[in-house]
């Protein structure tokens, strides 16, 4: 590896936005510490052989963002295995339909300790490992960094707060020369959305393309690129900011 090649890890790499964005960078010359979660179905072996075949380079690592020691010894990894980190990307997120009448506590806790507090491991163990020129990123949705969503109050707030959580992170990171933003996907054709038990589903996904103004949902890679720019130089003077990737959703006008 020569000193031009900038690392990055990514959670929840082992399919959609995590998967494609392991491609990007391989074809951008980055190389990547695949995050993959121990009980995903989905093969990280798959994301590697894409990223192979798009000439870059990568290692797969299993972390748990559930846990602290998982997230630094993933975090670390980049370091042993390409002796720096520069992008740290907090991906890795789950999705659970919840009505308010049975939000138990439990329910509450996991969930905001994958899709926010996870969130926060990852931020934290990536700039405690970077230099001047590092850059953070965490995935939020359109569900709580935009709209509300019935049944869905524990999601909403975790990734509501992560967008608090990167504002914060900006300011106190700006001296050192990290930056930090946020994507706000919209409808995205993933493992995650095409889930019809706790998210919409195929169908529901076919139908609610039809009223986006692109004229259908979007594709990983297309939230994959908006990262890639957002830890590249071209927006080196962006920190504390939140893009929303959504085909003009949430712009569009209601009749």
């Amino acid at each position: 590896m020569t000193s031009e090649n900038k690392v990055a890890v990514i959670t929840g790499a082992a399919s959609g936005i995590g998967r494609a964005l392991a491609v990007h960078y391989a074809q951008h010359g980055v190389h990547s510490v695949i995050g993959t979660f121990p009980g995903d179905p989905h093969d990280p072996e798959e994301t590697l052989r894409l990223v192979k075949d798009a000439g870059g380079e990568a290692a797969i690592q299993q972390v748990d963002v559930r846990s602290t020691s998982s997230v630094d010894g993933f975090a670390q990894r980049a370091m042993d295995e390409y002796g720096r980190l520069d992008y740290a990307i907090a991906n890795a997120g789950i999705l659970r339909n919840s009505p308010l009448e049975e939000m138990t506590d439990e329910r509450w806790h996991d969930m905001l300790n994958v899709d926010l507090t996870g969130v926060l491991r990852t931020l934290r163990a990536g700039a405690a490992r970077m230099t001047e020129g590092g850059a953070l990123v965490a995935v939020s949705s359109i569900a709580g960094g935009v709209y509300g969503w019935e049944e869905h109050a524990h999601y909403a707030a975790a990734k509501a707060g992560v967008l608090g959580l990167i504002r914060s992170v900006a300011v106190e990171l700006g001296p050192r020369r990290i930056r930090a933003n946020a994507v706000i996907p919209g409808l995205i054709e993933t493992p995650q959305s095409l889930d019809s038990i706790n998210s919409l589903g195929p169908e529901g996904l076919q139908r609610a393309g039809k009223d986006i103004p692109w004229g259908r949902v979007g594709r990983p890679e297309e939230v994959a690129s908006v990262i890639g720019f957002l830890t590249s130089d071209d927006s080196r003077y962006m920190t504390g900011q939140s893009l929303i990737v959504d085909g003009g959703l949430t712009v569009k006008m209601r009749a």
